[in-house]
């Protein structure tokens, strides 16, 4: 696929978002007191950027949300092959909302915030790839 010019660099910075908040949740691993409540919502943001990421280089359209869910539906649409992942990394959606707010819910422990980055990472870099390389 070829983008026109201004449409991978709107793509690109879906990406470029996504990275700041793969970042930002690395740079809070380890944290004392924990900072495992945001490592998670970073997670949820890096993996709902670089899904709309795809969607805009695809040209896409989709809503403002943060299921990942239907947004994983509309990349599988235009390739089957990232079902498997994109069905994984939906476990993220809940993180968008989760814990941002006072409640009953337990924070995350250390284990739960690191495989959610992880997974993050893993759908920022599957869907980081189909975009051409910068000359």
């Amino acid at each position: 696929m070829s983008a026109d010019p201004e449409t991978l660099e709107e793509a690109r910075s879906w990406f470029a978002r996504a990275m700041i908040d793969l970042r930002a949740g690395t740079l809070e691993i380890g944290a004392k007191p924990t900072l495992n409540t945001d490592i998670v919502f970073h997670a949820q943001q890096a993996a709902e950027k670089s899904i709309k990421g795809f969607l805009c280089y695809h040209e896409t359209a989709f809503r403002k949300t943060h299921n990942l869910v239907e947004l994983g539906e509309a990349c599988v649409a235009i390739d089957p092959q990232l079902e498997g992942l994109l069905k994984r990394g939906a476990v993220l959606t809940e993180y968008a909302w989760r814990y941002r707010y006072p409640g009953d819910d337990e924070d995350p422990d250390d284990q739960e915030a690191i495989t959610a980055l992880d997974l993050a990472r893993e759908v920022y870099e599957a869907l980081v790839s189909v975009l051409p390389k910068r000359d």
